[in-house]
Formats: structure tokens, sequence, C-alpha cells
């Protein structure tokens, strides 16, 4: 049946149907909209462009560009803006609690907006870490017509003929306080390790939430690895918000997208890309507010069967621009599913399926290079990201595997009720190799916020102890991190869970070949402890970080704010 311009433009529609609503065309009118311009739908670009990081001033022209796409296949653009917190910039301080409470932010701002002006679809422009979660979530609770857009990944800076990364700068700090660097090299990397604009450049949070993007069919082919200063990240840009008005026309929405399948496809991708932790933590989030049935052992499952095909930083060699050469996300997902393990029917914005998309591309990597692996050379058989449960996580914890010789340590524990004095503790030399760090009542209620603790992980990479030391937090940790860490422990130390209840020099396995995360102490001593136990008084009464910590779920749920 033809689609006629008031059926696709439904809710623009509801300006011109009546009287009653003439005044309402007024305001349109104000902005130099003319009469034609009713019939046409009413799109919003949500951007988020800002000079506060590098990973988003790189985004208004891909919102230009997205816009005249839009233009030039007959809708109308409605801007309006996301905010955004540098995880990088933030890492280590007080304002890194509030990272994840952007997520949330970010995604009330596009329901808001989406909802309030009653659009006809949105096109989601995002770099930085929570952009990408946040955004989503937004799509999804809006629920018309959507696509993602991301901002690109940066370049790798250079130095000492070796490419650098944000994550190169927090390992450098450690090994400048271990005494393994002088400080006008820790400076000269500082200087060089961000050398324009684009997210942090390894399969970090950003990339590895934009590549899952791709796979779970709400982002273009290729463009979850390309890079922000290049051209065709423009031209994609433009081309997505073209096929956004056909979806618009076909009435494909997000919910119609985001399925079971869709997000297992994301998941099988972030396994074979060695991908962040962070992944669990969000598409818990991304799969809530779809409506979807997936649990935190779904991740599990799923790790069993994916093998990690990519050899990406930070516990491999590459970065994503390297990717992106080597054939990109199509290339990663075409080796997947002639292993059977994606699923070939999702559907995706375009309108086409997975299979039909990936139809033209190679089944097998090109032997040129050695980014993406055949799948029968795996970098490993298994995926890298365990959920470990044992008395300190019943509900689950995560563990990033992919890098270790032996993922397995049994030692005493170092307590530390916030991040600062354990980084303190490792940059003056007080953490030995054997030792099980615990930072802790950094929970999303705790922290408040949930933090990342890159600068304590960074530093004792830079120290020459990251294979040696064991470090858990019900905290979160950066993509850029690696090593013997497990992250997300639930119930978080705030709503009294046992890594509340942990002494120093108390015996903590952390075991990932059998995916136990255990506190060796008897029950019967725990239990004591927990008598008389009273939460901390909470950091924040008012405003966005009470609201958060008085709201959010468990980590082993998404850490949402609406799951009652």
């Amino acid at each position: 049946m033809a689609t006629t311009p008031l059926q696709i433009n439904r809710r623009s529609a509801n300006i011109v149907e009546g009287k009653s609503r003439a005044p309402n065309r007024s305001m349109y009118y104000a902005m130099g909209y003319e009469e034609s311009d009713f019939k046409k739908p009413m799109v919003g670009v949500a951007n988020g462009h800002s000079t506060i990081t590098p990973c988003n001033s790189g985004l208004q022209k891909l919102a230009d560009a997205a816009i005249e796409g839009i233009e030039e296949a007959g809708g109308n653009a409605q801007v309006f803006g996301t905010p955004t917190i540098s995880d990088g910039m933030a890492m280590g301080t007080e304002g890194m609690k509030y990272s994840l409470v952007s997520r949330e932010v970010i995604s009330d701002c596009i329901e808001t907006c989406v909802g309030g002006q009653w659009m006809d679809g949105v096109l989601v422009v995002g770099g930085c870490d929570k952009n990408m979660p946040g955004g989503m979530m937004g799509m999804l609770r809006a629920n018309v017509p959507a696509i993602y857009v991301y901002g690109g990944t940066i370049l790798p800076g250079r130095y000492k003929g070796q490419d650098l990364n944000i994550v190169s700068v927090f390992e450098a700090v450690g090994q400048n306080a271990a005494g393994n660097m002088s400080d006008e090299d820790l400076l000269e990397i500082e200087k060089r390790a961000i050398p324009g604009t684009g997210s942090c450049g390894g399969m970090y949070t950003a990339n590895t939430m934009s590549s899952a993007f791709e796979a779970l069919g709400m982002s273009l082919p290729y463009s979850s690895t390309m890079a922000n200063p290049h051209d065709e990240k423009q031209n994609s840009a433009k081309e997505s918000a073209k096929v956004l008005i056909e979806a618009i026309k076909k009435d494909l929405k997000p919910r119609d997208i985001v399925t079971k399948k869709a997000i297992e496809n994301a998941v099988a991708v972030i396994m074979a890309t060695g991908g962040s932790t962070n992944a669990v933590l969000h598409f818990l989030a991304i799969a809530h507010t779809a409506e979807v049935d997936w649990t935190i052992d779904d991740f599990e499952r799923m790790r069993k069967k994916v093998p990690v095909i990519c050899d990406l930083k930070p516990s491999g060699k590459y970065l994503a621009v390297d990717l992106h050469n080597a054939g990109g996300i199509p290339q990663v997902m075409k080796v997947l599913l002639k292993a059977g393990l994606l699923h070939g029917d999702a559907m995706t914005i375009t309108g086409q399926t997975i299979e039909e998309v990936l139809k033209d591309v190679p089944d097998v990597p090109r032997a040129d290079q050695d980014v993406i692996r055949p799948i029968d050379k795996p970098m490993y058989a298994e995926g890298h990201l365990a959920i470990l449960k044992g008395n300190l996580s019943p509900e689950g914890a995560v563990a990033k595997i992919t890098g270790l010789k032996n993922p397995v340590i049994t030692g005493p524990a170092r307590v530390f009720d916030d991040e600062q004095s354990a980084l303190a503790a490792i940059l003056a030399g007080k953490i030995k190799a054997g030792d099980v760090m615990v930072l802790r009542y950094l929970g999303p209620k705790g922290g408040p916020g949930m933090p990342e603790m890159l600068a304590p992980t960074g530093a004792l990479i830079g120290a020459g102890l990251g294979e040696s030391v064991g470090l858990i937090t019900d905290g979160r940790f950066s993509g850029g991190t690696w090593g013997m860490v497990v992250g997300h422990v639930a119930p978080e130390a705030y709503a009294g869970g046992t890594i509340a209840f942990v002494n120093e020099g108390d015996s903590i396995t952390i075991d990932a070949h059998e995916l136990k995360l255990e506190l060796n102490v008897p029950e019967a001593e725990i239990a004591k402890r927990r008598e008389g136990w009273k939460a901390p008084a909470p950091r924040y009464t008012r405003g966005v970080q009470a609201k958060f910590a008085f709201n959010a779920s468990s980590a082993s749920s998404g850490a949402v704010l609406d799951k009652y």
C-alpha cells in the first residue's frame, strides 16, 4: 500500500489537523517553516557536540551532514543537544561519579525532546562512552524510527616509534612512579597521546559500544570503526540520515530491531573483538529498556561459545583504525555468521537482514592482515568477559580475562573505601605481588555513580603488577583496563554486600577458570561482621547524584533507574 505524506508524518500531522491546533503552526513559522514543511517528517537530531572532550569536539560536522541528509531526503531536521562527561578527563576525580549518571541524563534528554515535540524519528550523534548507551536507551524509550551515528575513533598518537592512546598515559604514570620512566618521557606521552578529535582509540568502551550498535542493526555497516577526522565519517552521517527517512516511511522502529536475537549478535561481536567490561552493564540496561529478557548469566552463555578473534588493545596490539582497515565490523560479523554464531535473519535499520547486509563481505579475513583472525585460529577459544560468582558476588561480577597467563590468584586483602587512597598506596610502593586489592563503596549507590578505576589499574600495569596483583571492586573499570581485575561486584558494599565485610588481610580467591570470587572466611564470621552494620551516610543528599543513588538498581541488572 502506498504511504501518503500524512501517514508518514503522523506526529507533525497533529499540528495541521483542526483549527484548534492552528496556534502551534505559528511557532514553526517563526523558525522559517513554510506551508509545505508540514507535510514532511519532523526528524530530531540529538547532537552531542561539545568542546568538553575530544570525543565530542568533532561532532558538529557530523550533525551538519546529517541535517543536510535529512533535508535532501525530504524531512525537517529539529536539532537539540545532549550533554556529555569525559570519562578520560574525569578519571580519578569526584567528577568520574557523574559518568554513569550522564547515561541516564542523555537518555532522558532524548526521550523528553522526541516525546515532547512529537517527532517522527530521531538521529543520535554521540562520541564519548556514555553517549552510546544513553543514546540507545533514549531511542528505545521514544521508540520512533531511529539511527545511531557514532562520532568516530581517534587516530593514534606517536612517540619514539610507538603508537599511543589514552591508556598509554595512565600506564606511563605508573611507570614513572616506579622509576622506570623519566619525567620528560611522561610529559611527551601526555602531549602526544591524543592527537586530535575522536573517541579513545582501542577497543575501549566507546568503540566497543559503537561496534555492538552496528551488530545490533542500529548503525550503518562500517560506520563504527571510522576515524572522526576522515571524510568518510561525514559521508556516513549523511547517508545515515537518508536511511532514517526511509525507516520513517516504513515505520521501522528500534524495538522492531533490538530483539533478543539482535542483542545476541551484539554480544557475540563484543566477545569476538575483546570489548569493554562496561558493555555488560550497558547491555543489561539496553535490554531492560527494550523489554527484552536478558540477564547477566546470558553473557556467560555467550562467552562460552564465541571466541576472541581480534587482536585489539587494551590486551592486544591494534587500534580501531587498524580494525577498520582490516575489514571492520562487517568482516568480523561475516566470520561469525559463517561459523553459525550470528542470527542472519535479524533486522537492521536499512530494512535488510544481517545476512543481506553481509552478503558481499568475504567469508574469511584477508591474508595480508592479522587484526582479525580466522575462526579456527582465534586469540582465545572462548570469550573474555567472564561472570564470576561466589560469596563475594552472589549476583555476579565481571572479569576481563584476556591477556593473562593465569587468571587465578589467592592472596591477602588490601582494603580501601575509596579510589584515591588505593592509588596512593600503589604509587607509594605499598602494594606487593600476591595482594588482592579491594576497592569498595564505589557501586551505583555507594559511589554514587559507579566510577571507573582506570587510574589504579593503569598504575598497577605501569608498576609491573598487572599479572600478580588482584583487584576487585563494586565500581567499574575503563574499557582500557586489563589485568587481574574484577568489577561490578554485586550486591555492592553500600547495599550490604559481602564486599562490605572484608577485613584487611582476609584471604580472597579470584578464579576465572572456575568462575569463582570467594572470601575465604567462615560464613559464621561473615554473619557476625554483618550484625549491627549500617550503610554509610549518603555522599549526596540533593541533586542528580542523590537521585541516581536513591533509584539505581544493582549493577547485576544494569544500574538502571526505572526498575520498580
